[in-house]
């Protein structure tokens, strides 16, 4: 970006010097990092990021946990705040990098098909796994946390650059608090009560 804006003010091109600010502008907004009121309570769980909660639905998980859960899928628009936060307190369990794809993270083959991070968190009540998947334009997933860290709920654990998916797996029991089309925020909304 700062190439840019020297390359149109040496050629006396303003609207590359205007491109350069606006890309400068956009990756502030994409990097910020708010803090969040996390809610309390071990049967609390929060939404592991900001986004719009895309599906909900009932499938067999079959990398970590090996049964049948809820998964609540939370797309980020390259507008939303993409670190990932803990839906609980505990101890993170499992983390697995698959390679693959980079669908657009609205296409429902993209839960199988693209480059993904895999996430556990042991908790006092149950066991969350946590997918963070890359989408068209997201295509590098940071993790922040390794085997055995123990986490807060709400501890940024990770991030999705330039748009993407986050998924949680939830308990059958698990009381899911909402429903497709609600917007998110990650560690603060809160997206099911264990039982």
């Amino acid at each position: 970006m700062a190439v840019l804006g020297w390359v149109g003010l040496y050629f006396g091109q303003h609207w590359l010097v205007i491109l350069a600010f606006l890309l400068f502008l956009f990756c502030l907004n994409f990097f910020r990092d708010p803090d969040r009121k996390v809610p309390d309570g071990e049967d609390v769980v929060v939404a592991a990021a900001d986004g719009v909660v895309s599906e909900i639905i009932e499938i067999e998980e079959t990398e970590v946990l090996k049964t049948r859960c809820r998964r609540v899928g939370i797309f980020l628009s390259v507008f939303d705040v993409h670190v990932n936060k803990a839906p609980i307190a505990g101890k993170v369990s499992y983390i697995q990098h698959h390679s693959g794809l980079f669908l657009d993270a609205r296409d429902p083959a993209c839960s199988e098909k693209n480059e993904a991070l895999t996430w556990a968190f042991e908790g006092a009540k149950a066991t969350l796994v946590v997918r963070l998947l890359t989408g068209a334009i997201a295509r590098r997933i940071v993790p922040w946390s390794k085997v055995g860290d123990s986490v807060s709920k709400g501890f940024r654990f990770g991030m999705i650059r330039f748009g993407s998916r986050t998924e949680v797996y939830l308990p059958l029991d698990a009381e899911v608090t909402v429903k497709v089309g609600d917007r998110v925020k990650g560690a603060q909304t809160v997206i099911a009560k264990l039982a």
